[in-house]
């Protein structure tokens, strides 16, 4: 196929396709689907070999949060059971890392809900990034609390932050129409002071809010311009309780066109499967990892994810390797900007192994944003215990379309924030 013979070569010399192209791979048929994956995992295999990276997420702050994001569980006004609970405790964090370090996850990634952090509030996550790391050796940190003001990404990186993740969601043409209580520039501009402090910019989007292949081609060629070194993609988890409950537009098939996308047009970065990717990837969970090099670990932040072990079982069937903590994710071309940069701004930071970065070089890949998954938060983390309600499960969406399966949805209960041991 001409279109995947160009996209390969293309990808092995990091060039920019056309965006005709890359509307191209969202074209394709079922029949083609699996020459589109192979296609995708040759680009993977040149940059990222079969390693997968893992991550793993820990909620520092759940619910609460002033914001209208539609597609989130933890929105202004949300009726979706989850559990809401102020700050962690730094050393009750660093024992919910630990789970996920212990599952052999690289990257901890705190999370909590709000507009973004007070000033104290990137104090407090200061001292959680400290506790992580004092007790977890070699273990790279990415903050992910919503939007910052001038300051916070240096006092964070001064703190061992090695990332910052804001995801930019969508296209700026729709951003207005799944969130109105900031601006998709507001994104943007959190993204480039993270990059400006130094840190490696971790952007990403979500996928299946009803948005047009233009619009998904539109926000993934931003996050290339953006330079992010790290692209989570999300798949919409439809939480009933929120706006886009009934938007089950997904296939499995749909969502590896997807990820074969961001792979060509962002080919030497960490292309991550996000939240969202057992619900709607289910048994073709797999095939993605040809073309995504890295994936959360367990739990998400307010969704069950599956459970540790088999995504450990998932990698090691399919013939890949989890990714050491000794290794630099990213190419030596990346990795190298990444260091440079953080140290153009001053201090040390942990650059070389982060998952993210800043390439310098025309025809590098893509950025990265706030929200860490499809139906979880972003904001602010911090310090006292918090009082877990009790969690229930999402009910179900309706009106499924192409298959999509609507059973899946389960409200977490479990790990940080509640007495009962994290799935990792």
């Amino acid at each position: 196929m001409d279109l995947l013979n160009t996209l390969v070569d293309k990808g092995l010399r990091r060039e920019l396709p056309s965006r005709e192209e890359a509307l191209a791979v969202l074209a394709t048929s079922d029949d083609e689907l699996l020459d589109v994956v192979a296609a995708a995992g040759k680009v993977r295999r040149q940059w990222f070999g079969r390693r997968v990276k893992l991550n793993y997420l820990v909620n520092l702050k759940s619910g609460l949060c002033p914001e209208d994001c539609s597609y989130c569980s933890q929105r202004l006004g949300a009726t979706t059971g989850i559990l809401k609970y102020s700050w962690l405790k730094p050393d009750e964090a660093s024992q919910a890392a630990a789970a996920g370090v212990a599952g052999g996850a690289k990257r901890v990634c705190l999370v909590a809900s709000g507009r973004g952090p007070t000033d104290r509030d990137v104090e407090r996550v200061g001292r959680t990034i400290e506790a992580i790391k004092e007790q977890n050796e070699g273990v790279e940190v990415c903050a992910c609390l919503g939007l910052l003001s001038d300051g916070q990404a240096e006092r964070l990186r001064e703190a061992g932050a090695d990332a910052y993740n804001h995801n930019l969601n969508t296209s700026e043409g729709t951003y207005g129409e799944i969130t109105t209580t900031h601006t998709y520039a507001d994104r943007v501009d959190t993204v480039q002071k993270a990059h400006a402090a130094g840190l490696s910019a971790c952007s990403g989007l979500i996928a299946g809010m009803g948005e047009s292949d233009e619009d998904l081609v539109d926000v993934v060629y931003a996050l290339r311009e953006l330079d992010s070194d790290s692209v989570p993609v999300n798949f919409l988890i439809p939480f009933e309780g929120t706006p886009l409950a009934k938007e089950w537009n997904l296939t499995p098939q749909r969502c590896l066109r997807i990820l074969a996308m961001v792979r060509f047009v962002c080919p030497d970065v960490e292309v991550r499967i996000a939240g969202g990717r057992e619900v709607h990837l289910r048994s073709m969970q797999p095939l993605a990892l040809h073309i995504a090099n890295s994936i959360f670990l367990g739990d998400y932040l307010t969704s069950e994810g599956q459970a540790g072990k088999t995504d450990l079982d998932m990698i090691a069937d399919a013939g890949f390797e989890v990714e050491g903590a000794g290794t630099t994710t990213l190419p030596k071309h990346r990795a190298d900007a990444l260091a440079a940069a953080a140290g153009a701004a001053g201090g040390c930071g942990s650059a070389a192994s982060a998952g993210c970065g800043s390439q310098a070089e025309a025809g590098a890949g893509g950025g990265c944003g706030s929200h860490a998954e499809a139906g979880g938060g972003c904001g602010p983390c911090g310090g006292h215990a918090p009082e877990p309600e009790a969690a229930t499960e999402a009910a179900q969406g309706a009106g499924a379309v192409q298959g999509a399966r609507t059973d899946l949805v389960a409200v977490r209960r479990r790990g940080a924030g509640t007495e009962l041991a994290p799935n990792a």
